[in-house]
């Protein structure tokens, strides 16, 4: 495509033209972008620098605003760049910081230009090129152009000097190298009065310390000299954020400085100034009450103000220091909970951050209450920030502040019929959990999932699903604790299930399939085929219930309840609803589904002639059968009897490998392995479905021994149950049956009165944090059940120190490995074996770069160093003579005392200091 002509160039739109037009289309835009883009790639390829300039500012307009691709014209900016304009200049300056980057072609063509324009006279275009220099540096760049900025460091232009002192930053970054070059004046900049510098400068190391502090120490002196001195809040508020990063690291140091930053608290009336102060004293100068009680008086301030700004802020810094001081909550609880019902959501949030770390084991039960009412007042968002404090603080640690496990119970399943509720994962995470690890509360915990599970309405919100799915489990797995398992199962196969999502189906499915082996096992094993049994004495835990012959009440955790009997009649019923309920689901497209309700249906199959045994032909046949149905019974209620415990995670890496098995990466030769081995044969029960060319059930034969037969058909069973709950297996060892008589979870004396009002949980959290004896309770904490290694507090690894990164190896090179950079105070604080051996080692660098010297107390000799070079000549001349003299003196009574001589070795050798060791001048520790 050839360039534009003569014509085309005298009538070019111009950046103007380009935004008028782009306004006045009200449809189309896009094809006015394309047409304008087309008039820009022909334009930008005219040799006129002016044509191609506008060009590219329009290109640039159309980049920040539609973010449409320039990197066709990385070349065409270059060409801009090299016009002697600096209206060309700037355009091109411009392009480049927008479209260049590490990978692009025509970086390294970029270098010559910019290194002539760092050397310009004309300040304007050496801060152009500084600034494009700090937008797309790469290694190349900072190593090629690091004398250049090292030259402008010191300009005699401020505007220039400014700009250099900000880019060093980026060049560190990209190659570290260049601190060896640049460090050293980049800290004389320190001493500079004016304040556009000296602000560029502390921002500069403010970035620095966040990455590694330990490596500027040694200028904590320049730092306190700046704090005390400054005038500019801004140059302050960087210099708080040093000193907040060094102050944990020397603790002599925050000595020195928490006076200072406590007078700028006094002083000062920026509350941006102030919220630093108050911040870097409750981050690092904690330990410090005087200076902490100043802070917290400040803080008030900001949060009894009308700016809902500030009065974050102090919500905010409040937070932090409560974790250290929690008597700053009890002094300012009125305002905390009053924060609550605030409508800056921002706001409320903190403010329920601060009420849960005031959460004790004495107070959770009064507060939780509380704040499950203010859920209910609440929108969504709130509300549901509410229940994840709730859930996340109760089960902290292994619910180390739950004592009334009942109760927590309880507050889980209120908690999942709020409306606004969408925490139903870590609801039923902690059903699970609680029920696995804590016997006791398993009663109460499928009284819980049942009240859920009977509720028709709560099928159709989808964020209760998860909640469900752990009701289903629970009620399946402990329901022997069931007072009524007929109904639980009415529950698990009512018709509104269809609602759920199939993976939770398919627990409902299991779970009904446990409910009905326990109701089996109970009619036919334990209570004989004839009378009716009552469900809630079926077990020798509720050995302690009154039960009457199946029909008596059962007197728990205040209510009485009538125990449902299971009689043949209620069995056949039973059989009939779960025919009914899932022979739909036989053609389900969910695979998980079908085939738990083939097993189910198989199973009912297999044991309908023991509980319709009441026909009279063919008695010996139809006995025999009911007596193998009894054992089927058996076996399974076996499989599903066995105790399940919380799996820890590193459970699979404790199984040692058995000595001579090898682990192939694949089962194909698992046929040549087994060849030999001959399989038993075996009586397969047909599940009544001729078309089903699959037996989904098979067993050995039932003549063999009992004991051989429950064993076998027990595993294979368990092993089936696995695949879905493997997450919850881990065999437990016995232990001590606990008596589950403990206090009810909704005792009326607890409830009281549900009032939600903000001074009964100032009441709560006063009381809370009163210091007093922790009280007896009527009964113990339930026992829970801890893994070995996963419930454990994660310990701190302490690995070998890694290697420093470069760029903090070259700080630590230079600041505590020469004396050149350090302050005069800082080197006469060195041991004086130290100093001597680098007398020895660095004469004549000592000498040459005495004039350099930058840490000197007396910072107003250092400024007039320009104009006393004759004196520095006539020190440096005496102190050499000094040193001479002194080293005379020492080989002469060295040479009397071998061991001096020796030590003498010693000191004159480098030393081998961490480079941790920081050095302090003493008059500011």
């Amino acid at each position: 495509m050839s360039g534009p002509s003569l014509m085309d160039s005298l009538f070019q739109r111009t950046l103007e033209d380009l935004i008028k037009g782009l306004r006045q289309q009200l449809i189309g835009e896009q094809a006015f972008i394309s047409k304008a883009l087309e008039e820009i790639r022909k334009e930008i390829k005219s040799p006129d620098l002016s044509t191609k300039s506008t060009a590219l500012l329009k290109l640039c307009y159309l980049s920040n605003l539609h973010f449409h691709d320039m990197s066709f014209a990385a070349f065409h900016a270059l060409e801009v760049l090299s016009s002697p304009r600096f209206s060309h200049k700037k355009i091109a300056y411009h392009a480049i910081s927008l479209s260049f980057h590490d990978s692009t072609p025509v970086l390294l063509l970029i270098t010559n230009h910019l290194r002539k324009d760092l050397t310009s006279t004309n300040e304007f275009e050496v801060s152009l090129s500084l600034q494009c220099l700090s937008r797309i540096a790469n290694v190349d760049l900072a190593r090629d152009l690091t004398p250049e900025v090292f030259t402008l460091l010191s300009s005699n232009k401020l505007y220039v000097r400014k700009r250099a002192v900000a880019v060093v930053l980026r060049v560190f970054e990209k190659y570290p190298d260049s601190v060896r070059v640049c460090f050293k004046r980049l800290v004389e900049n320190l001493e500079n009065y004016d304040p556009q510098i000296l602000s560029a400068v502390v921002g500069v190391f403010s970035e620095l310390a966040c990455k590694d502090p330990r490596s500027y120490l040694p200028l904590a002196p320049e730092f306190y000299k700046i704090l005390v001195d400054s005038k500019s809040n801004w140059i302050s508020i960087k210099v708080l954020k040093i000193f907040a990063k060094l102050a944990p690291l020397e603790p002599r140091l925050a000595n020195r400085v928490v006076e200072p930053i406590c007078d700028l608290m006094r002083k000062t009336g920026a509350k941006s100034l102030l919220f630093e102060c108050v911040r870097t004293v409750v981050t690092s100068f904690s330990e410090y009450e005087s200076a902490v009680r100043l802070a917290v008086g400040k803080i008030r301030e900001f949060m009894v103000d009308e700016d809902p700004n500030l009065k974050y802020l102090g919500l905010h810094a409040l937070s932090i220091v409560a974790s250290k001081h929690l008597w700053v909550v009890s002094e300012n609880k009125e305002v905390v909970i009053k924060s609550l019902s605030d409508p800056d959501p921002n706001i409320k949030i903190e403010s329920l951050r601060l009420v849960m770390a005031m959460v004790s084991e004495h107070n959770v039960a009064e507060i939780s209450k509380v704040l499950v009412n203010y859920a209910l007042k609440s929108d969504p968002l709130f509300c549901n920030e509410i229940l994840g404090s709730i859930l996340s603080t109760c089960s902290r640690n292994v619910y180390e502040i739950i004592v009334d496990f009942d109760w927590y119970v309880s507050l889980l399943g209120e908690m999942s019929r709020i409306p606004h509720c969408q925490m139903g994962e870590e609801i039923e995470n902690q059903l699970v959990d609680i029920g696995l690890r804590v016997k006791d509360v398993r009663l109460e915990l499928v009284r819980v999932a049942r009240d859920l599970l009977i509720d028709p309405a709560l099928l159709g919100n989808s964020f209760l699903h998860r909640v469900l799915s752990a009701a289903a489990w629970v009620s399946g797995e402990y329901v022997e604790f069931s007072r009524n398992p007929l109904e639980l199962m009415e529950a698990l196969l009512q018709p509104r299930t269809s609602l759920l999502p199939p993976s939770i189906m398919a627990i409902y499915i299991q779970s009904a399939f446990k409910v009905l082996v326990f109701c089996l096992h109970t009619c036919f094993v334990r209570g004989g085929s004839t009378a009716g049994v009552s469900a809630s004495a079926s077990y020798e835990s509720f050995d302690d219930l009154s039960v009457e012959n199946g029909a008596g009440s059962t007197v728990a955790h205040g209510q009485t309840c009538t125990s449902a009997p299971i009689t043949n009649e209620s069995i056949v019923n039973l059989l009939k609803l779960v025919e009914l309920a899932l022979s739909p689901l036989l053609g389900s497209h969910d695979v998980e589904v079908q085939e738990r309700a083939r097993n189910l249906l198989g199973f009912v199959d297999l044991i309908k002639l023991e509980a319709l045994n009441s026909s009279g032909q063919e008695e010996n046949d139809s006995e025999q059968k009911g007596v193998e149905a009894t054992k089927i019974i058996r076996l399974v209620h076996d499989a599903f009897s066995k105790e399940l415990g919380p799996v820890s995670l590193s459970a699979q890496g404790k199984v040692p490998v058995p000595d001579g098995l090898t682990l192939n990466e694949n089962l194909g030769d698992l046929e040549t392995i087994c060849s030999d081995i001959e399989l038993p044969s075996s009586n397969t029960f047909s599940f009544g479905y001729p078309s089903e060319e699959k037996d989904v059930s098979s067993f050995s034969n039932l003549q063999i021994k009992e004991d051989s037969g429950q064993s076998n058909e027990s595993t294979s069973l368990l092993a089936e149950h696995r695949k879905r709950h493997g997450l919850y297996y881990l065999p437990s060892g016995k232990s001590e049956v606990i008596s589950n008589d403990y206090p009810p979870a909704n005792d009326p004396a607890l409830q009281g009165d549900n009032n939600d009002t903000a001074s009964d949980l100032v009441k709560l959290t006063a009381e809370s944090l009163v210091p007093k004896r922790k009280p007896n309770h009527s009964k113990p904490r339930p026992v829970v059940v801890k893994l070995d290694e996963a419930d454990e507090k994660p310990v701190a690894v302490k690995h070998p120190e890694s290697r420093d990164d470069s760029l903090s190896g070259a700080v630590r090179d230079i600041l505590f490995g020469s004396e050149d950079i350090l302050p005069t105070s800082s080197r006469s604080n060195l041991p004086s074996s130290n100093r001597k051996g680098k007398e020895k080692q660095h004469m004549i660098t000592q000498v040459e770069s005495k004039e350099n010297v930058v840490g000197d107390g007396n910072s107003s000799s250092r400024r007039r160093k320009d104009h006393s070079h004759g004196k520095e000549r006539r020190h440096r001349k005496k102190n050499a003579e000094e040193r001479n003299e002194t080293d005379r003196k020492e080989k002469e009574s060295s040479s009397n005392h071998p061991r001096r001589q020796k030590s003498r070795q010693r000191a004159e050798e480098p030393l081998k200091v961490p480079p941790q060791t920081s050095v302090i001048p003493d008059f500011l520790l």
